[in-house]
């Protein structure tokens, strides 16, 4: 039954993903702008050098045929997928005109994938405990006060706060602890191994810390609810009637059931793992994801948001089923069927 409800979901998601890109592409037609004008392609000057060095500088009339501008959206459309089924997501148009649209992916996701997978380790690790301990003590003095902190950690501004803590603990603040910008140490051929790691944890330190204070305190109060939710059940009763240490209670019967709500929030992380963050990675000037897509948007390069696009919608739809499928292994009572 599991296989034949993956590939049901499998074929939806499908059809799903079509429907996204396609809309995708109606509105980066219908949106205003040439993305061939020389003003647009490849930051201006930087692109039409490059053209010319290698003696290959397109007129509009090339550029809007190969985009497949000249065509009705639904035909350019097709002739997009058509070349994407066979694994060419095209050449970038403006962000690094001429290169391939998966090589700058495939240079760019590494960095974003670091990030967000230890964001992602810290996030839980810390915001599990507190919501778990949180809900064991609900309404008590220290609840009060860890709920008051974790609302003022949630609505601080990600920028204000890498730019406060550029001010304070880079090069050039109050305290010089942490590189001012970049993941890599400009003396590292110079280090040592041991060094060297120890400059990469102060180049990520930073970083991931904006990346992961907002999820944290959002992820530990969804925790609590979904604890509280779970202590009040009959099994828990039961476990402490039968003489269950407070841990085990605790950590073995109430948290696997409220382990539902945790996993529907991990499966919204596997889009965001890929996508980056923008405004991280533009204050600390983090060459990733989040500010390719940036520079894409920009610049109007048709080839890479389109890749762009669908790998989000890919992942997107990868972590709903991821989500569906955790169900069953946290609580044994989800059947995977359709309709249920």
């Amino acid at each position: 039954m599991a296989l034949e409800y993956i590939v049901k979901r499998l074929l939806l998601g499908s059809v799903t993903l079509l429907a996204i890109l396609f809309t995708s592409y109606v509105l980066l037609r219908l949106a205003p702008g040439d993305p061939t004008k020389s003003s647009m392609l490849g930051g201006a000057e930087a692109g039409a050098a490059l053209s010319a060095e290698k003696g290959e500088l397109r007129t509009n009339t090339a550029m809007r045929e190969k985009l497949h501008l000249d065509k009705p959206v639904a035909t350019g459309f097709c002739l997009w997928l058509r070349n994407v089924l066979r694994g060419d997501f095209g050449e970038s148009a403006s962000v690094d005109p001429g290169r391939p649209v998966l090589d700058l992916i495939a240079e760019r996701l590494p960095v974003t994938l670091t990030l967000n997978i230890w964001a992602v380790i810290l996030t839980y690790l810390i915001a599990i405990p507190i919501g778990v301990y949180s809900a064991k003590y609900a309404n008590s003095r220290l609840d009060q006060l860890t709920g008051f902190f974790l609302f003022v950690l949630y609505s601080l501004p990600v920028m204000w706060v890498g730019l406060l803590l550029q001010a304070l603990f880079c090069s050039g603040g109050v305290w010089e602890i942490f590189p001012l910008k970049g993941l890599t140490p400009p003396n590292a051929a110079r280090l040592s191994i041991w060094e060297l790691h120890w400059e990469l944890i102060k180049c990520y330190a930073l970083p991931i810390l904006c990346l992961s204070y907002g999820g944290l305190a959002a992820l530990s109060r969804y925790a609590r609810s979904g604890m509280i939710e779970a202590l009040r059940g009959d099994y828990v009763r039961t476990a402490r009637a039968k003489g269950a240490s407070e841990n085990a209670v605790l950590w073995r019967h109430a948290f696997r059931n409220a382990l539902i709500t945790l996993i529907t929030l991990f499966g919204g992380l596997l889009p965001a793992l890929i996508s980056g963050s923008v405004i991280v990675e533009y204050i600390f000037t983090i060459p990733g994801m989040g500010t390719l897509s940036l520079n894409s948007l920009s610049s109007r390069d048709y080839p890479l948001q389109m890749a762009l696009f669908a790998i989000s919608g890919a992942l997107t739809l990868a972590g709903i089923l991821l989500s569906d499928l955790l169900y069953t292994a946290a609580d044994p009572r989800i059947r995977l069927e359709s309709g249920k």
